[in-house]
């Protein structure tokens, strides 16, 4: 292996490297029995990021108008907790909340393709704490949807 060839390795990381080196990771969501492509694949992490968007500033927008009536720490306070109501409630019984819905996502469990209400109350938990979310797995699941056995798809 030459210079150029260890620099490049470095700058396009681990898993083109390992790829390189002939391991065969296949796409994301191969090891859960999604298709690669279209409904019912793995959401892409920038229509994750989207759809999250949309609901913090939904949120955002009902806690400054409705209930603080301007912007401060406790405008912030009142969104989490109007996202935490809005997150459990929608997911565990349509599975999508607004934003999902305006990018076209969905929530399902991995064995019956339904979230049950606990499931959703512990995945909105995990994911409130921000933390679970920013860790993820080679499928692109974050920890929050590993421990609750979810994952977010495409409609």
């Amino acid at each position: 292996m030459d210079k150029r060839q260890a620099i490049g390795s470095w700058l396009s990381g681990p898993r083109a490297a390992m790829e390189d080196a002939g391991a065969d990771f296949g796409y994301r969501g191969e090891q859960l029995g999604l298709p690669e492509e279209g409904p019912g694949s793995i959401a892409r992490p920038g229509r994750r990021l989207g759809a999250l968007a949309v609901d913090w500033g939904l949120c955002l927008m009902i806690a400054y108008s409705l209930i603080t009536d301007g912007y401060g720490q406790t405008t912030g306070n009142w969104a989490l907790l109007i996202f935490f109501v809005m997150s459990v409630l929608t997911v565990g019984t349509i599975g999508v909340t607004p934003g999902k819905r305006l990018f076209g996502l969905r929530v399902v469990a991995l064995g019956t393709g339904t979230v049950h209400p606990g499931r959703a109350l512990l995945r909105t938990v995990l994911l409130c704490l921000a933390v679970p979310a920013l860790i993820w797995d080679r499928d692109g699941r974050g920890l929050h949807d590993r421990i609750a056995q979810t994952v977010e798809v495409r409609i």
